[in-house]
């Protein structure tokens, strides 16, 4: 499969003037923090000293894991669907969050067991009714991996915004994001599983073991979509997919939770300049975000213990990445203001 190029963000002339720009404000240089690596790296994928967060999007994939029949969840598989009517009805956190901070909202079947038919809001990019259950063959054939990334990179293309965001809705999933961060990052089980919708002790436990015996299944997938076959899902394929599209078109990335960067450790396998245009929203509450995070040497922009999904991180974190981009543009600078530089 044709993974496509990422351009490289790097450019040392704009890179120094954007820094001259914000070292300009009426601020002691490096004050506003975070909020002026923000506003560096943000430039840097616009190509532009005006960066502008003037249409942001999220995009919450929903799909059906087959490794639901070893008892991972503490909620039954139908939930998937369910919550998707209730995403279309407006009424779940995401719904909120993302009208609240002036969101486009997009939802996508990537593979949920269940018919919708033609639904208005719902993009339907089924690849089959739920992967397969891991623990005895691969979640997804090549084909199907193939075509939900491919998926994923055309959506991606196909809207307008500047910055993309990314939610999931599919039970089952934490499980297959902890095995895909096992593989890739080399991990144990144990510090890859977590509670995910609220298990107990014993079903921790029952979910580590699930993870381990499909890692020892499919030891011999080691290569980013040989991994993600094996464990991922159809919503995180396409995640992954439209991550690589995204980028593709200078879109800055919006990373939300654990299952989310999940997708990113596959997508960034294959394309390493991907991890440039990610902005970290949040660090969440699933145990093994937080290594997640430090394997791939992130820094998210907060910490509010979310364990939800969906994409309300990615919400959550839009107001900071307008921060950014609007203090560097209305914020007066020191001979504007006739201000006092520093003394040298």
């Amino acid at each position: 499969m044709h993974i496509p190029a990422i351009p490289f963000i790097h450019d040392a002339g704009l890179a120094a003037a954007l820094e001259r720009r914000i070292n300009d404000k009426t601020k002691p240089q490096g004050s506003l923090g975070v909020l002026e690596r923000l506003a560096r790296q943000i430039g840097l994928i616009q190509r532009s000293e005006h960066p502008a967060v003037a249409r942001p999007a999220i995009v919450v994939c929903a799909g059906d894991h087959g490794v639901t029949a070893e008892g991972v969840s503490a909620y039954p598989q139908s939930v998937t669907w369910q919550m998707v009517e209730n995403f279309l009805a407006g009424g779940a956190a995401i719904n909120v969050f993302a009208q609240q901070n002036g969101c486009a909202l997009h939802i996508v079947d990537t593979g949920v067991n269940h018919d919708f038919g033609a639904r208005a809001g719902l993009v339907d990019c089924k690849v089959a009714p739920g992967t397969r259950n891991f623990c005895e063959q691969p979640a997804m054939t090549q084909e199907q991996c193939e075509r939900a990334l491919q998926s994923g990179m055309q959506f991606a293309a196909s809207l307008d915004c500047d910055v993309l965001g990314f939610g999931e809705m599919g039970i089952g999933n934490t499980t297959a994001a902890a095995a895909i961060m096992a593989a890739i990052t080399g991990a144990p089980a144990r510090d890859c599983v977590g509670a995910g919708t609220g298990l107990d002790e014993t079903g921790i436990a029952r979910k580590r073991e699930v993870v381990e015996r499909a890692l020892q299944l499919h030891a011999n997938a080691r290569e980013p979509l040989a991994v993600l076959a094996a464990f991922g899902g159809f919503e995180i394929a396409f995640i992954a997919g439209a991550m690589l599209g995204g980028a593709q078109l200078r879109k800055v990335l919006l990373v939300d939770g654990f299952i989310v960067t999940s997708a990113l450790l596959v997508a960034a396998s294959l394309q390493p300049a991907l991890l440039d245009y990610c902005v970290f929203s949040h660090c969440s509450d699933e145990a093994g975000h937080r290594r997640m995070l430090d394997h791939l040497k992130a820094r998210p922009l907060m910490q509010l213990d979310l364990r939800l999904g969906e994409g309300t991180g990615s919400a959550l974190a839009l107001p900071l990445l307008r921060s950014a981009t609007a203090f560097l543009e209305r914020m007066a600078t020191f001979s504007s203001a006739s201000v006092s530089g520093k003394n040298d």
